[in-house]
């Protein structure tokens, strides 16, 4: 590859933290070194931008951190960043520091800021989707993603033992205020009887139809998965009017919670991870910026911020007959 204009770069978590960011940071510097080019870490997200919290980093500054879950460099939602007074001081900060352009490893708030920051000040920005959620559009899955769903899957085995053993009906809620992409795949490969999810108009009847025909194949214990984001009301809500319906029901409610934002990055996390910090240097290197880049069928892409922000991955229809198919 031909020498590349940036010479020096800087490197930021911002938002919601997710399971594999630290792999991805590691593969941005070290990729970084690679080529020659300077790189410095941005402690606190775009905070660190406006309060000059800038660190030099190499190689040996990310060493053993592939397997750690959270952010070595710390994460926050800035809210000074949201003014033009504050991405001024954070512009002031970069060119104080010489810095060519910058990667931003979170969610759609974070392309929103960065976007942004590009088109008032020019500095070249690239981005890097670590989020739980999935649901950023332009790459097959987010950093982050792969971890939660198995965390969450894991839960709900351990649930389901005591469900068995008590004939009781869980309504377990996981993560996803927006998208239920977790929900989905967690409660197909963890059995759910229902699974709740934003995308799907459920409704109470069609629920309590699913409790009827259960109760009719013999079940005497369920899992109902439920996506913190459900239209339909809150996990509390929805087993109140449960209990109300079955009264002899034994009901337990369980929120999963920030469990599933934690732990060590699974293999797939972690190599797609080092694939995307990877591919945003290499991406800065060929002039590319306002951009994110994603994996989509195993290869590398660029999505503008703006796709990317707007857009939405869809869920798989298949899967949701799927669920409904195999719940009985």
């Amino acid at each position: 590859m031909k020498e590349s204009s940036v010479k020096k770069i800087a490197v930021l978590t911002s938002g919601g933290d997710s399971p594999g960011m630290n792999a991805a940071l590691r593969a941005v510097v070290r990729t970084a070194s690679y080529y020659n080019i300077e790189c410095f870490g941005v402690r606190e997200g775009y905070n660190g931008l406006i309060h000059d919290d800038f660190i030099k980093m190499g190689p040996r500054s990310v060493k053993n951190i592939i397997n750690e879950g959270g952010t070595i460099l710390k994460s926050a939602r800035s809210k000074e960043f949201m003014t033009k007074a504050g991405r001024k001081k954070a512009y002031e900060n970069c060119v104080k520091h010489e810095i060519d352009a910058l990667v931003c490893i979170g969610g759609d708030g974070t392309f929103t800021g960065a976007k942004i920051f590009n088109e008032e000040f020019g500095i070249k920005v690239i981005g890097v989707p670590g989020t739980i959620d999935n649901d950023i559009f332009g790459t097959d899955n987010t950093i982050g993603y792969d971890t939660a769903l198995n965390t969450a899957m894991e839960a709900i085995d351990k649930i389901r033992d005591t469900a068995t053993s008590h004939n009781r009906v869980f309504f377990v809620e996981v993560m996803g205020r927006d998208a239920g992409f977790i929900a989905l795949n967690s409660g197909i490969a963890a059995g759910a009887l229902d699974i709740l999810i934003p995308e799907k108009k459920d409704s109470l009847k069609d629920l309590f139809a699913t409790f009827d025909r259960a109760e009719k194949a013999g079940k005497s214990s369920s899992i109902v998965v439920v996506a913190e984001g459900e239209q339909l009301g809150n996990i509390y809500e929805l087993s109140k009017a449960t209990q109300e319906k079955f009264p002899d029901y034994d009901i337990r409610v369980a929120v999963l919670g920030h469990i599933q934002r934690g732990g060590s990055p699974s293999c797939a996390d972690r190599v797609l991870a080092s694939r995307l910090g990877y591919g945003a240097v290499i991406g800065l290197m060929k002039g590319k910026s306002n951009v994110m880049a994603g994996m989509q069928s195993n290869k590398l892409i660029f999505t503008p911020f703006e796709t990317a922000i707007v857009k939405h991955n869809e869920i798989n229809q298949d899967l949701l007959k799927i669920s409904e198919i195999l719940a009985i």
